[in-house]
C-alpha cells in the first residue's frame, strides 16, 4: 500500500505510512469488535445445543442475529459505577489497557500473503510478548477496585498467565525453528501446498506440541477450564467484579479479541496459515509467484481460509468451556508446571533431533513443502531478503 501511494499517487513518504498505518488500525479494530459481536452471539448458541437449550431465538429473528448488539446498547445505556476508596484514574484506565494489549498484536498477525498490518521479522514473539502484556490491565483492575476479591482474582490470573507463557513460549519455538525464521508470513509460506505439508504433520513431536499449544493457549486468554479468575461461585466474577457498563464489555472485547489472536496464530504457525488443506489457486494456476504478480483473487482466498481456520479455534475454546469443569487453582498450576512446560521441553528436543536426523522426512523428495519452491519469491540478488521500505527515520529490521 506505501509503494502504491508514493509511487502512483506521489504522495510523500511520511503520509504514505501515516496513511498505511491509519487504515491498518482501524480494518484491525473491526476484526476485533465484529468478531466480539459475532462470537457472543455464537457463545450463546454454543451453549445452548451443548446443554439442549435453544439460545436467542427473538432478537433478530428465530436465530437471535441481533442479540448481540441489543448487549451492546445495554452495556452503553448501563450507569458506570465505581466505589469508594477506589483509585479514580487505575480504575478507569484499566480495561483500555487490557484492550489495547489484544489490539496491539494483531498488528503482526498476517491474514494472507503479506496482507499484514505491518510484518515484522520477529512476528511471532512480538504477538507473544506483546499478548503477555494484556495481564497488567487484569492487574490494575484488581488493585484499584479496592476489594479484596477483585485483587485474589486479579493475583490468581496474574500467576496463571504469566506461568502458561514458559511452556507456550517454546511451543511457539518449535515452528520457528523448522521454518528457520520468525517473520510469520514466511512461516506460512513454508507451508505452502497440500495439508500434510502443515507442521502439524510434519513430526510426531510437533503434533504433540500443537496440542500442548492449545492447551496453554486457553490458559492463556482465562478461558474454562483454566477461568478460575473469574470463577463467579468464589470470587463474585473475578478482577471485573466491580466494574459495569461500557468499561466490563471492555474486557470481554480483550478476551474474545485474545481467542481470536491465539487460534489466528495457531493456524500460522501449524495449520499452513492461509494455504488451504488443498492449493486450489495452485491447481488452477492463480499463484505463480507470490510476489506483486499475484491475483488479489489468491489473497482474498487466503484470508478466507485463515479467518476460517481462526474461527474455529474460537469455536473451539468455546466447545471446551461448555465440557468440562472448571479447575481448581492448584491444578490450573500443576497442568502448567508439571505437565505442560516439560512436555513441551522434550518435544522441542524431539523436534530438533528430528530435524537433524530426518532433515527431509521419512520419505525425502516426497511431499516437498510447496512454500520453499515459493520462498524464492520473497528473495531477491544474492539470496538478500525484500522487504517493504522503511517508514522515514525508522531503521529497518533485518535478520
Amino acid at each position: 500500500m506505501v509503494e502504491y501511494l508514493t509511487h502512483t499517487l506521489g504522495l510523500s513518504g511520511t503520509l504514505a505510512w501515516t496513511i498505511a498505518a491509519v487504515v491498518a488500525a482501524v480494518l484491525v479494530l473491526n476484526v476485533i469488535a465484529g468478531g466480539a459481536l459475532v462470537f457472543i452471539w455464537a457463545e450463546r448458541k454454543v451453549a445452548a445445543r451443548i446443554q439442549d437449550r435453544l439460545g436467542p431465538t427473538r432478537t433478530g429473528g428465530r436465530f437471535g442475529w441481533l442479540q448481540s448488539l441489543a448487549d451492546g446498547i445495554k452495556l452503553l445505556a448501563k450507569e458506570d459505577l465505581m466505589p469508594d476508596g477506589a483509585d479514580g484514574l487505575l480504575f478507569k484506565i484499566a480495561p483500555y489497557v487490557s484492550f489495547c494489549a489484544s489490539f496491539c498484536a494483531f498488528i503482526a498477525l498476517p491474514f494472507a500473503f503479506d496482507v499484514v498490518g505491518l510484518r515484522l521479522n520477529v512476528a511471532v514473539f512480538f504477538v507473544v510478548a506483546v499478548l503477555g502484556l494484556e495481564v497488567f490491565g487484569v492487574i490494575i483492575a484488581g488493585y484499584a477496585s479496592a476489594s479484596k476479591w477483585s485483587l485474589f482474582g486479579a493475583m490468581r490470573e496474574a500467576a496463571q498467565v504469566v506461568s502458561y507463557e514458559v511452556p507456550l513460549g517454546m511451543c511457539v519455538v518449535v515452528p520457528v525453528m523448522l521454518a528457520g525464521s520468525m517473520d510469520m508470513v514466511t512461516i506460512a509460506e513454508k507451508q505452502a501446498g497440500w495439508f500434510w505439508n502443515w507442521y502439524l504433520f510434519h513430526d510426531p513431536f510437533t503434533f504433540v506440541v500443537f496440542w500442548v499449544y492449545v492447551t496453554c493457549a486457553v490458559a492463556s486468554v482465562n478461558r474454562a477450564p483454566f477461568d478460575l479468575a473469574e470463577a463467579e461461585s468464589e470470587l463474585v466474577a473475578g478482577f471485573h467484579t466491580e466494574y459495569s457498563g461500557l468499561r466490563w464489555s471492555f474486557f470481554f472485547m480483550a478476551e474474545y479479541g485474545s481467542m481470536f489472536l491465539v487460534s489466528g496464530m495457531a493456524a500460522v504457525l501449524f495449520l499452513g496459515g492461509w494455504n488451504g488443506p488443498i492449493p486450489i489457486a495452485t491447481l488452477l494456476g492463480w499463484s505463480e509467484g507470490t510476489g506483486e504478480s499475484a491475483h488479489y483473487l489468491v489473497r482474498l482466498v487466503g484470508l478466507a481460509n485463515l479467518i476460517g481456520k481462526a474461527t474455529l479455534g474460537v469455536l473451539f475454546m468455546m466447545w471446551i468451556r461448555w465440557t468440562l469443569p472448571r479447575l481448581r487453582i492448584d491444578q490450573v498450576m500443576t497442568t502448567c508446571l508439571k505437565y505442560c512446560t516439560p512436555i513441551a521441553a522434550v518435544m522441542f528436543a524431539g523436534a530438533m533431533l528430528w530435524q537433524v536426523l530426518l532433515p527431509g522426512g521419512l520419505m525425502p523428495g516426497v511431499g516437498r513443502p510447496g512454500g520453499e519452491v515459493r520462498e524464492g519469491w520473497l528473495e531477491g540478488p544474492g539470496g538478500r531478503a525484500v522487504q517493504a521500505p522503511a517508514p522515514p527515520a525508522v531503521a529497518e529490521i533485518r535478520p
